[in-house]
């Protein structure tokens, strides 16, 4: 029977509800997650997926020394800039590690390839799955192509790493293609930030929240990949092995893309990031944040010498310091005042014991 009434009352709550204002933190979320961070894996992935062309072409004979560490360091800047959206599988079971291992204090990379290449098992990527993380990832590709003096290796020494060195590129594509495959699944990382309540938040606030984490992790990280080696925990005493990449000279600028990555969640696109969630009343504390932000990429972005040149350069003392500032301003800024505006309590840090 049809009954007009109630017709108009479904009609009404619908025009209602699709009136009505979406969650900030709803949008915020959903946005980061499909404009910042699901593109990041993307460019992480094919980065990976060419590193294994890569190694494979290198050993090969199809590709020259300085092409293959030009794939690494690809690889490199789109791991450092995924590193602030270490949120979800990435982040859990120790899977980061296998990407990269740092901090090695004692130079286990070095002296875990040499055992392995000495062995001379047979090595392949399921193989290596089962290895220790230290063999894993970007720290040993990057030990084999740059510390293992490849370029003056003979035809036999060049042959007895390219099974490892293949094997990296295999397993890094392989970890990134399962990792990125995840977050689209239907109920993967993506849906868990764009919809709620889900299985992992019950609420768009604890994503927030949760990404907050990753960044104030991200900062604090940044922190110690440049303290550490300037000798802020070794009373002064430079420390310049304890730096990530630092073989390949390419440590100040992973510090660049991952300060970038971390921008882009605090500016998001058309935006949506985490700055458009702050009241306005909160604009002078957005403000300090864009300040600092810019501050420290000007500081990063006006420096043209390696990490290692600056450490051994009594003059490079005064540029690391006011890298290393600028960063610890953007970090605390995250970490304190930003942390509470958004009513998040950030609790344990992923660095705390380091």
């Amino acid at each position: 029977m049809f009954r007009p009434k109630l017709l108009f009352t479904s009609l009404a709550a619908l025009a209602l509800g699709a009136c009505a204002p979406q969650d900030p933190q709803a949008v915020t979320s959903a946005a980061l997650a499909s404009q910042v961070i699901l593109p990041t894996y993307t460019q992480w992935v094919e980065a990976d997926r060419q590193l294994a062309r890569s190694a494979l072409a290198f050993c090969q004979g199809n590709e020259d020394l300085a092409k293959a560490r030009a794939d690494f360091l690809v690889a490199q800047k789109a791991w450092a800039a995924l590193q602030p959206l270490l949120i979800g599988p990435l982040a859990e079971g120790n899977r980061a590690w296998s990407v990269q291992f740092w901090p090695d204090k004692k130079n286990l990379v070095g002296r875990q390839v040499e055992q392995l290449v000495s062995n001379g098992e047979p090595m392949d990527s399921a193989a290596l799955a089962k290895a220790s993380v230290v063999v894993q990832g970007l720290s040993a590709y990057e030990y084999i192509l740059f510390d293992s003096k490849p370029e003056l290796a003979d035809a036999a020494r060049k042959a007895s790493y390219c099974p490892l060195l293949v094997a990296i590129g295999e397993r890094q594509k392989a970890l990134a293609e399962e990792i990125l495959d995840g977050w689209k699944r239907n109920d993967g990382m993506l849906a868990q930030l764009s919809k709620f309540p889900n299985q992992r938040y019950a609420d768009a606030h604890e994503a927030i929240a949760d990404l907050l984490r990753a960044q104030v992790t991200a900062l604090d990280s940044l922190k110690k990949k440049l303290g550490a080696p300037m000798g802020r925990q070794s009373k002064g005493v430079p420390q310049p092995f304890q730096a990530e990449a630092w073989r390949s000279q390419a440590s100040l600028k992973s510090l660049q893309a991952s300060l970038e990555a971390a921008r882009t969640v605090w500016n998001g696109v058309d935006g949506k990031g985490l700055r458009n969630l702050l009241p306005k009343d909160q604009q002078p504390l957005a403000e300090k944040i864009d300040t600092a932000y810019s501050a420290a990429a000007k500081a990063l972005a006006n420096n043209d010498r390696s990490l290692t040149e600056l450490l051994a350069d009594p003059a490079g003392q005064p540029v690391l310091n006011q890298i290393y500032d600028s960063l610890n301003t953007v970090h605390r800024l995250h970490e304190g005042e930003l942390a509470r505006a958004l009513g998040v309590q950030l609790g344990f840090n992923a660095n705390d014991g380091d």
